[in-house]
């Protein structure tokens, strides 16, 4: 996802969707566990799509106050 997008977004969709992709990153995780998976770098792409997310959701709240 793209910072442009993040941005975009309201407070509640962000916390929503770090919540989705925190879920879908334990997922992988489990699946992993029990037969590997084809493309491992799919982990650090959702792992820095999270941390973007919950940076902008940092600064969206530092706004707010």
């Amino acid at each position: 996802m793209k910072t442009t997008e993040v941005r975009e977004m309201s407070i509640a969709d962000l916390k929503d969707r770090i919540a989705v992709e925190k879920n879908h990153l334990d997922t992988m995780k489990l699946n992993h566990s029990v037969s590997p998976l084809e493309n491992t770098s799919e982990f650090k792409k959702v792992r820095k799509d999270i941390a973007r997310m919950i940076t902008i959701l940092a600064e969206k709240e530092k706004e707010q106050k």
